[in-house]
């Protein structure tokens, strides 16, 4: 099995260096990530800069572990999470035969997943018809990666065995997928209430924005701080999370709201002829 390993925690971050331990026991291993953390940048990419890379010493990034059967190699990028992957599997790795990207310091869950960098780097493993998976856990303080990277084993060692379909060249439908959003309540496996698989619940955070310093040009810092408390019932990820549940969430990339077609054709319906002046 061949492996690529990225994130948007940076290449030195604890999660990937504990998914790399466990992956690299599967197959041979590609890590591809981050110079730096890139946190909240989505599916970024960099278009009108060149890309700085450099190799990476894997027996110094993962110590005395670092040694098995299968190849390791190791790159940082001077770029976004989404920079990482595409240069991996376009010039750097390759086809492979699974995208993993993780295990992220924090939950991804709900609409949040849209500006994740964790997700927005698995995002262009699946638009090149690769399998993937983004994993996180669901804490930034002293979040626990030992079950996540075991569970992340346990999939990647499933899916040698039973590789799902995929294309070998760009999607064209984004109707059948293999990208698989996990999430880990941040607790002792002995203390994890099940599996489920879920569907996106709401938003978790909002932003919050405040005014630094009083010189011009003034500047305004960004976070996401502001819980936010919406309704996620049974089946949703936040709601399988808060109950201590693993949350395994299929994803796709078709963003159509076909609830709204009808009535946006009746809001339309005279719209056409006045703007072309003619009946089509």
């Amino acid at each position: 099995m061949k492996i690529l390993l990225t994130n948007d925690d940076g290449i030195h971050a604890p999660g990937l260096l504990a998914a790399a331990r466990v992956l690299a026991s599967v197959g041979e291993l590609h890590i591809v990530a981050p110079s730096r953390e890139q946190s909240g940048v989505g599916s970024a990419l960099t278009l009108h800069d060149a890309i700085p890379v450099s190799a990476v010493d894997t027996d110094e990034l993962l110590g005395d572990e670092a040694g098995t059967q299968y190849p390791i190699t190791g790159f940082s990028v001077q770029g976004t999470p989404a920079d990482s992957c595409v240069l991996a599997l376009e010039r750097l790795v390759g086809p492979v035969d699974l995208v993993v990207s993780g295990i992220n310091r924090g939950s991804n869950l709900g609409g949040d997943i849209l500006i994740s960098g964790t997700v927005g780097a698995a995002l262009q493993g699946f638009l090149r018809g690769f399998p993937t998976i983004a994993i996180s856990v669901g804490s930034v303080q002293n979040p626990q990666f030992d079950g996540a990277a075991r569970l992340l084993r346990l999939l990647a060692a499933q899916l040698s065995r039973n590789p799902p379909p995929r294309t070998t060249s760009p999607r064209t439908s984004f109707n059948e997928a293999f990208f698989l959003n996990v999430n880990l309540p941040n607790v002792p496996l002995s203390e994890i209430n099940g599996v489920q698989i879920t569907r996106l619940g709401g938003r978790s955070y909002g932003e919050s924005v405040r005014e630094e310093g009083s010189e011009e040009p003034k500047k305004y810092r960004i976070s996401r701080n502001k819980p936010i408390s919406g309704e996620n019932p049974e089946g949703t990820d936040i709601w399988a999370l808060k109950n201590n549940r693993i949350s395994i969430t299929p994803l796709r990339v078709d963003l159509t709201n076909g609830d709204q077609i009808p009535p946006l054709e009746s809001l339309l319906a005279d719209i056409p002829a006045q703007l072309l002046q003619r009946q089509d």
